[in-house]
């Protein structure tokens, strides 16, 4: 462990991307004996474990109380599933397994999954990633009613399985107990959401649904959302481009206010409904443990964003606000004002390419003069070209305020390139009163030469370690 750079500890073994070689395998495979007390082992982020897995598993035998079993992006190959599986059999104790990143699982999963005959205590399934076919799919949806205690599961990207997601929604029922289900970018069709919709009345403890980046969902949410209103105790749901209809959010409008619980909502990137999101915007007051608002690229209209900003004044818990690529908040930023002054728990604030003018600037550094917004951590202004040199200055010389500011970025977009004004040294003024920052964003800026050299120097002379992406 040394040798690797690790502080040694008889329940840890955490060797995760120290570029293990083969003999490094087996060497620490010969340690497996003097570790009875053996919680932890994971090995991510190595691809030389690839192919030597079972120098490894022969010796689990040996740490028969481990609980955590981490292999993501190992390059594992179908004996080293093999392997896996001849070793479930002995850390009957096991209740995290963590297989993500292994493209070669895909097409071999029932090798795993076939030697889990006996009821075993994983509490985490983790198979991200992975090249998972709808073959895989059914082996998996056998599995489930051997794992009753799961609490996790993520399929996330894995863009075959949605073939397979009827069969797996129908043995959903044996993990009554689960609390997160991903299925991020999983290929979903609408027929899968009508498997999923009789699966979520057996899931009562549901926390966190995401069935984001699918695509071809969109238009299937009708029967979908009335179980969804069954979920009293889920806290995330992620719908982020998922092209969701007009249809699908007035029904959705119906339903999500009924959620709550309901901490994270996030329906970003789906820009084709229109004046469709009024009436859910408007009803997001019902749902005072909001932490976490994203509706970036979801063409708001000046309508839109205005019920959003009267729904966030009853949003006390408010931690995140991403209003990123909707032009509307441009010039209209004094309508968030009584929520922003309100929301005091905001921690992140998001503002890309909302075509923000100087008095939106403006509005923000006197909002935080009257002692608002002290919790802000990370502020993205970038792709906003219709700031003028003047707004920018006005904003540096109130930067100041910003306290517990970490991440900065006023980037300009991919297109542009537009020389540094005088704002430059108001903004490397207030870097220095700005304990916290860690990173600022300023892509695209033409620095002079003196400008780069001041950057270059700035850490030095401040004893600071501020990441500068120009």
């Amino acid at each position: 462990m040394q040798k690797l750079g690790r502080i040694p500890n008889s329940k840890n073994l955490d060797v995760n991307n120290c570029a293990l070689s083969a003999a490094d395998v087996t060497e620490l495979a010969s340690l497996l004996p003097f570790l009875p007390e053996l919680e932890e082992l994971s090995l991510s982020w190595n691809g030389c474990v690839g192919g030597t897995l079972k120098a490894l598993t022969v010796h689990l035998h040996h740490v028969n109380l481990l609980k955590v079993l981490r292999l993501n992006n190992c390059r594992l190959t179908a004996e080293d599933v093999i392997s896996l599986g001849e070793a479930s059999e002995i850390v009957s104790q096991l209740e995290v397994l963590d297989l993500s990143w292994n493209s070669n699982i895909g097409g071999k999963l029932s090798l795993l999954t076939k030697k889990l005959q006996k009821v075993c205590k994983l509490k985490l399934l983790k198979i991200t990633d992975c090249n998972l076919t709808a073959k895989d799919g059914e082996s998996l949806a056998e599995i489930l009613n051997v794992i009753p205690n799961l609490e996790v599961l993520d399929l996330s990207i894995n863009k075959h399985i949605g073939c397979s997601m009827k069969v797996i929604a129908q043995d959903l029922k044996n993990v009554p107990g689960l609390k997160e289900l991903n299925l991020h970018m999983c290929g979903l069709k609408q027929d899968s959401l009508q498997g999923l919709d009789t699966a979520l009345q057996h899931l009562a403890e549901l926390r966190k649904l995401d069935l984001s980046c699918n695509k071809e969902i969109g238009g299937g949410f009708k029967d979908f959302a009335a179980h969804l209103a069954s979920l009293k105790n889920l806290e995330v749901l992620d719908l982020h481009q998922c092209c969701v209809t007009e249809e699908d959010m007035t029904i959705l409008s119906q339903v999500i206010p009924l959620l709550s619980s309901l901490q994270e909502v996030n329906l970003s990137s789906n820009k084709n409904v229109g004046v469709s999101y009024d009436p859910l915007l408007a009803r997001l007051r019902f749902l005072p443990k909001l932490k976490s608002v994203a509706v970036s690229n979801c063409g708001l209209g000046e309508e839109s964003f205005s019920l959003l900003a009267e729904a966030a004044l009853h949003l006390p818990e408010l931690e995140i606000l991403d209003l990123s690529w909707n032009k509307c908040v441009g010039g209209n930023l004094k309508l968030l004002l009584g929520a922003l002054k309100l929301a005091t728990e905001i921690q992140v604030l998001r503002l890309s390419s909302c075509n923000l003018v100087a008095e939106d600037l403006v509005l923000l550094t006197l909002l935080t003069q009257d002692g608002h917004l002290a919790r802000l951590q990370k502020l993205d202004l970038s792709y906003n070209n219709s700031i003028s040199d003047e707004g920018w200055a006005m904003f540096c010389q109130g930067l100041t305020m910003f306290k517990e500011l970490s991440e900065l970025d006023v980037s300009l977009r991919p297109s542009s390139h537009r020389a540094c004004g005088k704002w430059f040294s108001e903004l490397l003024a207030a870097l220095t009163e700005l304990p916290a920052l860690a990173e600022l964003g300023l892509q695209r800026w033409g620095l002079s030469e003196l400008q780069r050299r001041q950057l270059e120097s700035f850490n030095q002379d401040n004893r600071r370690n501020i990441s500068f992406y120009c």
